[in-house]
């Protein structure tokens, strides 16, 4: 661009020197054209110049990048085998622990933002401890767990490029994230935690989860990536908090109504035997009772009173045996 405004310039300055000489000008208007002419040739001589260099150091600019360009792929063609090495001796020495720890660390960031008094960490549920669990206002506690799980088939399922292979592949880490998840039903207490629990998995694991989903709902369990833990924890927490309460209603009325079956039961089949067996008991005290009433009778009637109410006696046991003898004798005596 600033090429063609010198050039035109220059050609702009000729003209006027022509058109000058041509009409015969001074000789001072003819000798500033000539100096007009000469400070546009010389800038256009140094901007060439300086173009010439600026092209100069831009090659040497492009062959300096291609040197690095070519020594970092040279380095990282050198560099693969090592890090294969030392991935493989991470698997060897670090195991599943360390990366079960990573995710832990990872929901543990993640986790970090709740309130003070919201998050507990190591809550023990039956002899079991679970890494983090939610404090709801009613004292009961949501189990939450990290499950870092089905790395390797992750790994193979990220370099494998056939259809066929990257199915069979998803099956398996979808199986896996199955029976993790089936591990966190463990953690759940109908007298100290909520109804579900929550399994977070590495998110790659997550999204190839299809019927994995349903099956760890039907244990009580919720499977959730880490990169959406929070907000999904947060969910489930208003939900457990605004309408586990109508849940333990129901609880509390089946419990209960099983108990006033059982009671009604025992009545039934209890107390009233045990009441049948308190009338016939009470009927056999009666009669021994009345029989004792009697010996007594007996034994207050002399000999001689006995033959003086002899007729009143035998008229007595005539008209009432049994019971009413007991009163004759008690009368006669």
């Amino acid at each position: 661009m600033v090429e063609l405004m010198l050039a035109g310039l220059l050609v702009a300055a000729a003209v006027a020197l022509i058109w000058a000489l041509r009409r015969g000008s001074v000789p001072g208007e003819v000798g500033m054209v000539r100096a007009e002419l000469a400070r546009l040739s010389d800038a256009m001589s140094r901007q060439g110049a300086d173009e010439r260099e600026v092209r100069g150091d831009l090659g040497r600019v492009r062959e300096l990048v291609e040197g690095l360009r070519a020594g970092a792929d040279a380095r990282v063609r050198a560099e693969a085998p090592v890090w294969e090495a030392v991935r493989r001796l991470e698997a060897v020495l670090a195991g599943g622990g360390a990366r079960g720890r990573a995710g832990e660390n990872l929901l543990d960031e993640a986790l970090s933002h709740l309130p003070p008094g919201m998050l507990i960490r190591d809550f023990s549920v039956g002899g079991r401890r679970v890494e983090f669990a939610l404090a709801l206002p009613d004292g009961r506690r949501l189990p939450v767990d990290s499950k870092w799980t089905a790395v390797r088939e992750l790994a193979a399922l990220e370099a494998e490029e056939d259809a066929g292979s990257r199915e069979a592949l998803l099956r398996r880490v979808e199986d896996e994230v199955a029976r993790r998840a089936r591990e966190v039903r463990s953690y759940l207490d109908s007298s100290l935690t909520t109804p579900f629990a929550v399994a977070c998995v590495p998110d790659s694991a997550f999204s190839a989860c299809r019927k994995a989903h349903a099956d760890a709902f039907v244990d009580g369990v919720v499977i959730v990536p880490y990169s959406s833990a929070l907000p999904v924890l947060l969910t489930l927490y208003v939900l457990a908090s605004r309408y586990g309460g109508a849940s333990d209603v129901r609880d509390c009325l089946a419990e209960i109504e099983s108990v006033l079956s059982a009671m009604e039961q025992t009545l039934e089949h209890k107390v009233a035997r045990a009441s049948t067996m308190l009338a016939n008991a009470a009927q056999d005290w009666r009669t021994q009772v009345g029989r004792a009433r009697g010996a007594l009778a007996r034994a207050r009637v002399g000999p001689e009173d006995m033959v003086a109410s002899s007729g009143e006696i035998g008229s007595v046991v005539h008209l009432a045996p049994g019971s009413d003898v007991v009163e004759g004798g008690a009368r006669g005596g």
